[in-house]
């Protein structure tokens, strides 16, 4: 069971009155909801306290963050009338009593919040705060990253398994679930992968990561021998920001790809279950519609998620072996099947990419279960596949990752096992790999920009990387804190690069011009994978699936 110990919720009533006086700024405000001050005894005012309101019977959580005076205030727009249970977030804190508010519509409430020094850290950390935490070598805590696609690191530190129970129980059966298990939903796979992007698993190797999170657990104490470390809070335009999560109908649904159409609907694939779903953020409504399942005892799910010029949702189904394409107007299904001589068992169709269609009528998607790119003429269903690496050399280890068409419907992709940038030739399918500047670099998900520069995640650089695929150049930057590990990259209508992390809950906003990283908490867990900018919005508004959480997080940037 996930320990929820981030997540403080609250539930009785603290004293609401005229006794608080807002501070200056907020007597010239219109339209506030709920104000306050957030503070404790060793830190006076504080910073950089996530606040979180939940209208009882709401499906959905709103998040403000403290200023510098420790001030923190909803907008009306945000809050209507209502009793509300409040919650915090500040890494080492806890709040005194029990926090709720009763909303009106005449007049702001308000409450202050006190916080005392917490006995229950090790429920507070993040990832990748426990893998700063841990004793061990970065090797052995990159170890740590292939984890987390299915739960916590905290879970691990937790256990009392030994080593031998390690190499001998735990790690075989993990590694033989699939990528988009959950401890409240395992799926095993039918096959092992030929090109595994988690890493060599074999007996070994298994051994090895066996002593180490035997070293790291509560095997041989009841309490951890290293001191628990903890990030800063949010200080300065990381508090300038709203954050809004909206539950899914179940705890096993899980967002991995969330994307927003032109009438502000957010869609999102099911990465553990055979149901694609859309979201109405004005209502919180979910619909949900039903994809079908074409190998049974297959696991189920689907990945990637993207929209074509029509605004058609392309989707890939994974081990089910198949392309989808979703007609939002008659909410209808066509399904394009791997043909039989690649629909292997361990055939995994995870990106399907419909952005280029109208340069050629060709959809694209890969095949992570034996790294290959298949090429879909949409007009007559034929598929045909490409091996980038079907000369690799005798050890060579390569994986496709994600795949980005530019203008021309040429495709590139990343090659998350060797660190290269690939591309495949439209015309002649002739392949070209660009070796990454940084190694390991682990380049994970992307996008391909109007200028045909593909921005991505490097997922074990812990970086953002750009190619620019005419200057066929590559240009970095390094995330300020460690372990954010990058999953995928989106860019802006004002030129920055927006990403998210499995590891730190943090939303991490890049000025490419200047170098600087605004990096944004979220209120609890977040599991994040594909993100998602909507430009229509002024300031932009960034879009996340919650792939551990059941829910999708809107975060929306006041400056």
């Amino acid at each position: 069971m996930r320990i929820n110990g981030k997540w403080l919720a609250t539930t009785a009533i603290l004293t609401i009155g005229i006794a608080l006086a807002p501070p200056p700024a907020l007597h010239a405000q219109t339209g506030v909801a709920l104000m306050g001050q957030v503070s404790s005894s060793e830190e006076g005012a504080m910073e950089g306290v996530l606040v979180s309101a939940r209208k009882t019977g709401a499906s959905f959580t709103v998040t403000v963050v403290s200023d510098d005076k420790g001030h923190y205030a909803f907008p009306a727009a945000k809050l209507e009338p209502g009793h509300y249970t409040l919650s915090i977030r500040a890494a080492g804190y806890d709040p005194e009593g029990t926090l709720a508010a009763d909303v009106s519509a005449d007049k702001p409430a308000s409450a202050d919040i006190k916080l005392h020094k917490t006995n229950k850290l090790a429920s507070q950390l993040s990832n990748g705060e426990w893998i700063m935490s841990v004793p061990g070598s970065e090797q052995q805590k990159m170890n740590l990253t292939n984890c987390v696609s299915c739960h916590t690191v905290e879970r691990i530190v937790r256990s009392t398994h030994n080593a031998d129970e390690f190499a001998e129980q735990v790690l075989p059966r993990m590694a033989r679930y699939a990528n988009q298990s959950m401890p409240i939903h395992p799926q095993v796979r039918q096959a092992e992968r030929l090109l595994e992007e988690r890493g060599d698993q074999r007996k070994q190797a298994q051994l090895a990561t066996a002593k180490f999170l035997a070293s790291i657990n509560l095997s041989e104490s009841d309490t951890w021998k290293y001191e628990l470390k903890t990030l800063p809070r949010p200080k300065g335009r990381a508090t300038h920001v709203i954050i809004t999560e909206y539950d899914l109908p179940r705890s096993t649904a899980e967002p991995h790809d969330v994307i927003v159409d032109r009438q502000g609907i957010a869609w999102y694939s099911n990465f553990g279950e055979q149901t694609f779903g859309k979201l109405d953020p004005k209502t919180g409504k979910v619909t949900e519609f039903q994809v079908p399942e074409l190998k049974k005892g297959w696991p189920t799910g689907m990945l990637g998620l993207r929209a074509d010029k029509d605004d058609n949702m392309w989707i890939g189904m994974m081990y089910q072996g198949a392309m989808a394409k979703f007609d939002p107007k008659a909410e209808k299904f066509q399904i394009f099947n791997l043909p039989p001589e690649m629909n292997k068992d361990m055939a995994q169709v995870n990106m399907v990419r419909a952005e280029s269609i109208g340069v050629d009528g060709k959809v694209w998607s890969q095949n992570n279960g034996f790294a290959a790119v298949h090429r879909l003429d949409v007009a007559s269903g034929a598929i045909e596949t490409i091996a980038p690496f079907k000369n690799a050399g005798v050890g060579e280890n390569h994986n496709i990752y994600d795949i980005m068409p530019d203008s021309h419907n040429n495709v590139y992709f990343t090659d998350i096992a060797a660190d290269y940038i690939g591309r495949v030739d439209s015309k002649t399918s002739e392949v070209k790999l660009y070796p990454m500047p940084t190694k390991p670099a682990g380049p994970r998900r992307g996008m391909m920009d109007g200028q045909d520069r593909v921005w991505f995640g490097e997922f074990r650089g812990n970086k953002i990387g750009m190619f620019d695929t005419k200057a066929e150049k590559f240009q970095e930057w390094t995330m300020p804190t460690p372990w954010s590990a990058p999953y995928d990259v989106t860019l802006d209508k004002n030129g920055e690069a927006w990403t998210g992390s499995m590891f730190n809950d943090m939303v991490d906003r890049l000025d490419p011009n200047t170098g600087k990283v605004t990096e944004y908490l979220l209120p609890r867990e977040t599991n994040i994978r594909r993100v998602f900018v909507d430009n229509s919005t002024s300031p932009v508004t960034f879009w996340v699936g919650n792939n551990h959480r059941s829910a999708i997080v809107k975060l929306e940037p006041l400056d």
